[in-house]
């Protein structure tokens, strides 16, 4: 495991070449597509950062949005998902960093990345968030519910630290365990819905 101080670009593009992303779990996460499944603007804007695989993206493909947007620094993670669609708009796949990224978006969906953080960044990640989002635009998604003994990645927290490095940019709206986990992580995820701190 890492200490967190090189977890770079080619960090993770070394992890995709190898297939050693054990945190793919090889389909759509059961709690975010509850979540996605009620969302009714089909036009809207929906940005899915360190997407890897981006399964969530395929979901969100077959269930008619076509707003879609994939985020990775990682090139070998984002030609995987350009080889299984292969119409999918170029520019919506976006091979950088998250925190180069340029606003707006209506939805930021959660899946792994803030995990994938050392959590010295996760106070930029959530003023990005509120940054790259309209007024009313969401963040949602899934974040591990306890710190992890051994050195990440993986990282979590309990919810209290997240709601306390969040809730500078973030208006948290709900944060709590789900029982939609995947069988290994059942009890230890929290879902989440946040939105920008004052942004009118």
């Amino acid at each position: 495991m890492e200490n967190g101080n090189n977890l770079d670009a080619r960090y993770w593009q070394s992890r995709y070449q190898e297939g050693n992303t054990p945190w793919d779990i090889g389909a759509a996460s059961p709690a975010i597509t509850a979540y996605l499944s009620g969302l009714q603007d089909k036009s809207a804007r929906i940005l899915i950062p360190g997407a890897g695989k981006a399964w969530e993206a395929l979901w969100l493909l077959d269930h008619g949005f076509r707003q879609v947007f994939i985020c990775d620094w990682a090139e070998a993670a984002v030609e995987g998902f350009r080889q299984q669609v292969p119409d999918f708009p170029t520019d919506h796949l976006l091979v950088c960093d998250f925190f180069a990224l340029e606003p707006a978006y209506d939805f930021i969906i959660e899946q792994t990345f803030v995990s994938a953080l050392p959590p010295v960044q996760w106070k930029a990640w959530a003023a990005q968030c509120a940054r790259l989002l309209v007024p009313g635009g969401r963040v949602a998604g899934l974040l591990f519910a306890s710190p992890f003994e051994s050195a990440g990645p993986p990282f979590g927290a309990d919810r209290e630290d997240y709601l306390n490095i969040f809730g500078e940019h973030l208006d948290v709206l709900r944060m709590e365990r789900t029982d939609l986990s995947i069988p290994p992580r059942l009890g230890n995820e929290l879902f989440f819905e946040a939105t920008p701190r004052n942004k009118a």
